[in-house]
């Protein structure tokens, strides 16, 4: 809730400024998550989307795959296991924050998870911009009396026709995609066979000019219903061209790789170290009926895996490693800090 009064803090301001100001709020939630419960994500946006309606916009993606009968016989929280809207990003002006971790009370507190900070980068926060709009325009959008409707022209994501709306979705996203590959093409052109740029000890004398990037971020999309899967294909070719001698660091607080990455996993040459939640710091240790039981199947996923990595005698290339820390849960994927110890009992 503090970050939505600081919020709406802001928008205050922008109202009382003495010259007009152009702030826009623009939220992206998933419709099912976002919808859980009587007090939610809507309930606590509805105030700010009633006070300031020309300049906030809430988003609800709904997946196109649930729908139906299925819609309606699934309870909440199982029905979040057909299809969600997972994007953890957050931007301020020209600067960028790409997370892992939701803005609830224990991310800030005992939840360990990743962050990355990206400041100043504006070609980067207009892409994000850009890809939160497009997601967005696919959505549902939330109106003042709590209810919802579409944008204009588009499909609505599961009482219209499926086919349809993943068509129209791919098609707006991939315009995002696609022209920011255009832009980085050119950048990547003007830094590797022009000129216009420069060293950074000349920038200052230059003025005019910017100094040679020594960082390269790719963003990866993966919206599978969508047919759009940059993420897989780059992180496959990546495992795939590892070779002897590389070491490849892999951290995730659930451990549930696909088939096709623990084929990659076990069948390449490079070292893996993999960091996993241990059982205790999993979210949903301690929870009451069927979400208690998630860590003990992850563990049974887990050791699983490593009875196939002992059988091909490759125990010593890929180790398995958790996260444990008192009084604290893991959520990260990537690197991390924290206590490691070995999985033994496997």
């Amino acid at each position: 809730m503090a970050g939505v009064d600081c919020l709406e803090s802001a928008l205050e301001k922008s109202l009382q400024a003495k010259f007009p100001s152009d702030l826009k709020v623009s939220i992206l939630l998933d419709f099912l998550r976002g919808s859980r419960g009587r007090k939610n994500s809507r309930t606590m946006l509805l105030p700010l989307l009633q006070r300031f309606p020309e300049q906030v916009r809430v988003s609800l993606f709904h997946t196109p795959n649930l729908r139906g009968l299925l819609r309606l016989l699934l309870p909440e929280r199982f029905n979040e296991t057909i299809g969600l809207q997972h994007i953890k990003v957050y931007l301020f002006d020209d600067s960028v924050i790409l997370s892992g971790a939701n803005l609830s009370d224990s991310y800030f507190t005992n939840r360990q998870d990743r962050y990355v900070f990206l400041q100043d980068c504006p070609d980067i926060a207009d892409f994000f911009t850009e890809l939160v709009d497009a997601v967005g325009d696919v959505s549902l959008q939330l109106q003042g009396d709590d209810t919802v409707q579409v944008v204009e022209g588009m499909v609505h994501p599961y009482e219209g026709d499926r086919a349809a709306y993943c068509r129209a979705a791919n098609a707006r996203v991939m315009d995002v995609i696609n022209s920011a590959r255009t832009r980085q093409q050119v950048l990547h052109a003007q830094t590797f066979h022009g000129d216009s740029l420069v060293t950074q000890d000349d920038a200052a004398a230059a003025g005019h000019r910017r100094p040679v990037p020594d960082t390269w971020i790719y963003p990866l999309i993966q919206m599978k219903p969508f047919e759009i899967q940059i993420d897989e294909i780059v992180t496959e070719t990546l495992l795939t061209e590892a070779e002897r001698g590389a070491r490849v660091y892999l951290t995730t607080g659930y451990f549930n790789l696909t088939q096709a990455y623990m084929d990659l996993v076990l069948g390449t040459r490079a070292e893996y170290q993999i960091l996993l939640a241990s059982p205790e710091v999993n979210g949903f240790f301690g929870a009451k009926g069927v979400a208690g039981a998630i860590p003990a199947a992850y563990v049974h996923i887990e050791r699983q895996f490593y009875r196939e990595v002992c059988s091909l005698g490759q125990q010593e290339r890929v180790q398995l490693q958790e996260y444990w820390r008192r009084g604290w849960t893991f959520h990260a994927k990537g690197q991390s800090t924290g206590t490691w110890r070995p999985r033994s009992p496997l």
